[in-house]
């Protein structure tokens, strides 16, 4: 018997499986199609999916491969009405390292990620689709067709397999939601007559819109576009050809000197709004585009995904490990389901924006960017999850609270040495943060085997000589960061004993 079965290797059942072998847990993901995906598809990686990223091991690679600052030259009617970087005002602060997002193909992404996972010795099964699950209430037997038909013991399984999903079947969720009329073509191709420094979109009120988008350490281009009278000579989206979004090109730009080529992948979109009604039925979950799928404005559905399988993967190891009791799997579906539903709210808000952009001859932008785009904001004060002494932010001034992310805080060492709260983050693990005089606290919960940061105060082992941390988190403050980084735990001097019982509940450690 293995510990978690995961049905589809995208980027949400690949976080799944890396965090959790990177616990050491026994885990087997498979995907019906016969490789890896080749795909630009999910092109944005937000500011928090990168701290996942810094977590896991990979943001580096991450970082090497994409664009961070790419300007964006938009045009609308033939007259250039912005050409500029985007997020040319967005710098790293103390407590957020990573100021905007990336700009890297999907494909790439996952390779990162395949890449990462193989390192605990856990590859992709491809070729291999998953039919049906029969829990069994202390297991799950999952059938598998292909390769020699069998049958797989796990004691959990995690549906990860995009929005045509198979699994959400399994746990008996409806897929409430709405399509509509919005459509586009997307291609990734080769691109003559463009330098690659810039993200280029035109659009033609009465005739249509396309966007070209380069990509570092490859010489792809992700095409987006669509022709008006296409949309209606057709009753519907068109099939994409080469010759099709050449001509898309063509006539949104009034130019022939832009040539495309070479198309390794082709895809049709049109607005699909779904939320599943349940996140999971016994030992089966749903993660990613399983449980969700969102308009691409705003680029949140992949990082939703990525988000939902971090929440997921370290819960399921305190329970798969002994540490924790198996209620906690109930805040799985408690704290992503409103994030899910923020998410579709934000990807309507953006289609909504973009729609009407491109048949306005005043447009200056495509796509506006909306509060909180980065998702470093999204978080879980409303979950039982997170808890709180009374009185705790009158008494320390902190704008942290329970349910936040963990902000990130540089300080340095006994030795003088530069580190960071995110390095005493990082890793599979808890980590209490006492500040101040609640730096005994924090001594004090040693004995856990959680690692202990304390700041400040005669008990302190870190300085923050800046007062990075004390702006982040308070002067006085006793926290208990969850293994995903956000804060599960915040009170003040003397709640040692109250974040000793959090601790038990979420690692098992008294």
């Amino acid at each position: 018997m293995i510990d978690v079965m995961i049905v589809g290797a995208g980027p949400t059942g690949l976080t799944a499986a890396l965090e959790l072998a990177r616990r050491g847990h026994a885990v087997r993901i498979v995907d019906a199609a016969s490789g890896p995906f080749d795909g630009s598809r999910g092109k944005g990686v937000t500011a928090r999916t990168q701290e996942v990223f810094d977590d896991l091991g990979i943001v580096e690679p991450l970082q090497e491969a994409g664009f961070r600052h790419l300007p964006m030259r938009v045009s609308v009617g033939g007259d250039v009405r912005f050409d500029a970087d985007p997020a040319a005002a967005a710098v790293p602060t103390p407590d957020r390292p990573y100021e905007s997002g990336l700009l890297l193909p999907q494909w790439r992404t996952e390779q990162i990620l395949r890449d990462r996972l193989g390192e605990y010795g856990v590859h992709v099964e491809y070729g291999l689709t998953a039919t049906s699950v029969d829990d069994r209430g202390d297991h799950a037997r999952v059938a598998i067709e292909g390769d020699g038909d069998a049958a797989v013991t796990a004691r959990y399984v995690i549906g990860c397999d995009g929005g045509h999903s198979t699994s959400r079947g399994w746990v008996g969720a409806t897929f409430e939601g709405h399509g509509g009329p919005q459509a586009l073509l997307i291609a990734d191709v080769r691109v003559a007559g463009l330098t690659p420094d810039r993200w280029y979109q035109w659009t033609v009120p009465e005739t249509g819109f396309a966007a070209l988008c380069p990509f570092r350490t490859t010489d792809r281009w992700q095409f987006q576009g669509l022709l008006f009278q296409d949309y209606v000579d057709f009753g519907g989206l068109p099939e994409p050809t080469l010759e099709r979004v050449q001509r898309t090109v063509d006539q949104v730009t009034g130019s022939t000197s832009i040539r495309l080529s070479d198309p390794t992948w082709m895809s049709r979109w049109r607005v699909n709004v779904r939320l599943a009604d349940r996140f999971r039925r016994g030992r089966v979950f749903l993660a990613g585009d399983a449980a969700h799928v969102h308009s691409p404005a705003g680029g949140l559905g992949m990082n939703t995904g990525i988000q939902d399988a971090y929440n997921l993967g370290w819960k399921l190891a305190a329970v798969l490990g002994g540490d924790a009791d198996a209620a906690l799997l109930d805040t799985y579906a408690e704290e992503r389901i409103p994030v899910a539903q923020w998410t579709l709210g934000m990807s309507n808000r953006g289609l909504e924006d973009m729609s009407q952009a491109v048949t306005d001859p005043a447009a200056t932008r495509l796509m506006t960017p909306h509060e909180d785009g980065q998702q470093l904001g999204l978080g879980y004060r409303w979950s039982s999850l997170s808890s709180e002494t009374p009185g705790f932010a009158a008494r320390t001034g902190s704008p942290a609270r329970a349910g936040d992310r963990a902000p990130d805080a540089p300080l340095r060492g006994p030795d003088g040495a530069a580190t960071r709260l995110f390095d005493a983050y990082r890793g599979p693990h808890a980590t209490v943060v006492a500040l101040g005089d609640a730096a005994a606290d924090g001594v004090g919960l040693s004995d856990t085997g959680v690692p202990v940061v304390t700041v400040g105060g005669p008990d302190g082992d870190l300085t923050d000589a800046a007062g990075h941390a004390r702006q982040a988190y308070g002067s006085d403050g006793l926290f208990v960061v969850r293994p995903d980084g956000y804060i599960g735990f915040a009170g003040v001097s003397g709640d040692g004993d109250a974040a000793r019982d959090y601790l038990a509940r979420i690692t098992g450690r008294p």
